[in-house]
């Protein structure tokens, strides 16, 4: 039976690709081009790679130096909800001053960027496969602890499109770096160069900056806040086990971890079952990811009274090549 379901998904995942294929090559007859710079910030696979990150990153750098604009982002649909998700909450939240536009229709979400903020740039959040649109830079972050999964395409494994898309990238940011071995990103570097030589590789890492307490996000807490605590470990993420190795190399303990689906919302009734789990364990600290914060509501978190459900703030920091990365955005403006 497994060799049956493994041989079906193999087929299926050759029936997308030939799909993918065909709208990629379609795409390039009719790109969409805006009076604006594009700069796209995706991956080549399905989970968590840390692209959000990296788009504050990227927004934070070009807002301090002064140019005007916008973040273009999907959302994600759920029940009872227009198009809306932990992402754009997230981006909104810590980047007051940048306006995100969140549009399944990226095109005319740049029409409109255009059209009501007078922008110089916008930055595609996931926008790798956004093949329609015409960008001036594309940017793929690679998960470093599974940059291609099997190296099949959906539904067989993680790719969203072929590896040889990958000659489309300018950039690649290797994300988690810190979590691999050297041997491990030699083989990632090669595997990239192959597809792609003129491309720049770029190394990061997710640094945890602090903790806040989900109903007062104002007010920053140290790494040290948790040390020697016992604590609920709770996640709807792409890559939970990052997450964990990151709370845990804080001196963290994780008593009970509760891993969701990624990009989970979080109804009360949820709320109310973690709370007891929490109790029955002897557990008084709850610790979420910055995303999964965003989809529980404040009055979800209400009903906490003697528990405390902290959130970790983490930031994208580049260790390897960082001065050619800002060099390749800047340059994009003196064209």
């Amino acid at each position: 039976m497994a060799a049956l379901i493994k041989s079906a998904l193999f087929l299926l995942s050759l029936a997308y690709g030939i799909i993918i294929r065909l709208l990629i090559f379609c795409s390039s007859f009719d790109q969409n081009r805006f009076n604006l710079r594009i700069i796209s910030a995706g991956n080549i696979t399905v989970g968590g790679t840390g692209k959000t990150s990296l788009v504050e990153l990227i927004s934070r750098y070009l807002k301090g130096r002064g140019n005007s604009l916008v973040i273009l982002t999907r959302g994600y649909k759920r029940k009872g909800a227009d198009y809306a998700g932990d992402e754009p909450r997230m981006l909104a939240k810590n980047l007051a001053d940048i306006p995100v536009i969140i549009d399944k229709n990226r095109a005319r979400s740049a029409r409109r960027a255009v059209r009501e903020y007078n922008c110089d740039t916008a930055i595609l959040d996931d926008g790798f496969q956004q093949w329609h649109i015409k960008k001036d830079l594309d940017i793929v972050v690679i998960d470093s602890l599974n940059p291609f999964g099997n190296r099949h395409m959906l539904p067989r494994g993680l790719l969203r499109e072929p590896l040889s898309s990958l000659k489309r990238g300018d950039i690649f940011v290797l994300s988690k770096t810190n979590f691999v071995t050297e041997e491990a990103l030699d083989k990632i570097r090669l595997s990239l160069t192959k597809y792609n030589p003129r491309a720049l590789i770029v190394e990061s890492i997710h640094k945890p900056v602090g903790f806040y307490n989900i109903k007062n996000p104002g007010k920053l807490l140290g790494l040290g806040y948790l040390k020697k605590e016992k604590v609920v470990l709770l996640s709807g993420i792409g890559d939970p086990a990052s997450f964990l190795k990151t709370v845990a190399g804080l001196g963290v303990e994780v008593g009970l971890e509760l891993v969701f689906a990624d990009h989970h919302y979080y109804t009360g009734r949820e709320i109310e079952v973690i709370s007891d789990r929490a109790r029955n364990s002897g557990l008084k600290f709850i610790v979420t990811t910055e995303k999964d914060a965003a989809r529980i509501s404040q009055e979800a978190a209400s009903i906490l009274e003697d528990l405390e459900i902290l959130v970790l703030r983490i930031e994208l920091k580049i260790v390897k090549n960082e001065e050619l990365f800002f060099n390749r955005l800047l340059g994009l403006y003196s064209l």
